[in-house]
């Protein structure tokens, strides 16, 4: 049996389902462990559904390579499921079989299908697909390594070096075999982004302009936390001698944003329901992979604390967007079952002009939701100021969730 760590963030939102009519699937960005996912359920349902026949068909490994489109995956599974009985089925990165969804629907209507797939493409059940499958499937995004995660993979205990090593490497899991040298742990991130980049969104979309897909990542990667648009980034590679044109830029993006390299945060208003056309924030799935294409620079904290929220937050289920009303901003303002939280971040709180800023905009909203300004400041404990939470940023990672 494989040896993992559990991850019971996603496995406890699963075990509601096992066994029921419903297709389970899991998306995310390559290497996040969502293969190891399924061995957890599988495993699971192993000692659950003794009874049960397992049927495990990995797309990364050969073996399965002949599995190319529906009706190959249905001659497979006549080939290898016996007749009668439950049948637990597992699909990693199921997106390398052309229209997975024909058979998918199938099997469900046999009413002895227990199902669960992967895929490293946001996609994957959208458009006319999420129609065909409508309300027969349930959709978990999964992430790297939370910091409580991080501790617990590592066996590390808490402590600011401790975070500091987040920021640098990231949460992709595989991390934890190698040694922590930034030399080796970028190689192996490096290697990472090359298939992404190459097979996720180079292949899949048959991008021609490989260079500037390369400029326009490396440009987002500096640019983490600022307001941008598709025009300013046009312009800027105007001015770079590069003539792109605006719509290539946003394809480019979608396409960036399909395979789970970066997530696109959009601006909404801070007291009201406006949502900003135009100009919105980006932050990269894995913040290791980010400083592996640009450098882990210490002039950039600020940008990385940020990604590292935004990352935090939507783990935890929020649904996050950038707080806009008029010159005022709010770094993210976080929704979940019909609560709200705004949080401001900030490298350090050195001087009182700085202070003033990133409690000021908070001070003005007029609701009585939760706010927070969470820093690299030494703190001991949650304190306030004026009524808004201050904290250690690694201390809001850990305990808002």
């Amino acid at each position: 049996m494989i040896k993992y760590i559990e991850r019971p963030l996603y496995i406890d939102r699963l075990k509601p389902f096992i066994g029921k009519s419903l297709i389970k699937v899991l998306i995310g960005q390559r290497r996040v462990g969502k293969s190891y996912l399924l061995m957890q359920l599988r495993d699971l349902i192993k000692e659950q559904y003794p009874d049960n026949q397992i049927i495990y068909i990995n797309k990364e490994q050969h073996e399965f390579s002949e599995i190319k489109n529906s009706d190959d995956l249905l001659l497979y599974l006549k080939e290898n499921v016996k007749e009668n009985g439950k049948v637990a089925l597992f699909i990693d990165e199921i997106q390398d079989i052309d229209s997975f969804e024909i058979t998918l629907r199938d099997l469900l209507t046999r009413g002895n299908y227990d199902i669960y797939i992967t895929g490293s493409n946001a996609n994957l059940l959208s458009g006319e697909l999420a129609t065909f499958l409508s309300g027969r499937y349930i959709e978990i995004k999964v992430f790297g390594l939370s910091y409580t995660e991080f501790l617990l993979f590592y066996n590390l205990q808490d402590s600011v070096a401790t975070f500091q090593n987040y920021l640098k490497f990231g949460g992709l899991p595989y991390l934890i075999n190698l040694n922590t040298e930034i030399q080796v742990a970028y190689e192996y991130l490096s290697s990472i982004y090359n298939t992404i980049l190459l097979k996720d969104v180079v292949a899949r979309f048959k991008v021609r302009n490989v260079k500037f897909l390369e400029n326009l990542i490396a440009f987002l990667a500096d640019n983490m936390g600022s307001i941008v648009s598709s025009k300013k980034i046009s312009e800027y590679l105007k001015s770079q001698k590069i003539n792109i044109s605006t719509q290539v830029v946003i394809d480019y993006l979608g396409y960036l944003e399909a395979s789970f390299l970066i997530f696109k945060v959009k601006r909404t208003g801070i007291e009201g329901k406006k949502v900003f056309e135009i100009g919105e924030k980006y932050f990269f799935e894995d913040i290791g992979i980010r400083n592996a294409i640009v450098g882990f620079k210490t002039s950039d904290i600020h940008k990385i604390l940020e990604n590292v929220v935004y990352l935090h937050l939507r783990m935890a289920g929020y649904t996050v967007t950038v707080g806009q009303e008029g010159n005022k901003e709010v770094d993210f303002i976080a929704q979940k079952a019909g609560e709200k939280i705004y949080i401001q971040v900030a490298y350090m709180l050195t001087n009182e002009e700085t202070i003033n800023r990133e409690f000021g905009n908070l001070l003005t909203i007029p609701d009585n939701f939760p706010k927070y300004v969470v820093t690299m400041d030494e703190l001991t404990e949650i304190s306030t100021h004026k009524g808004i939470n201050r904290m250690h940023i690694k201390d809001f990672c850990l305990k808002m969730v």
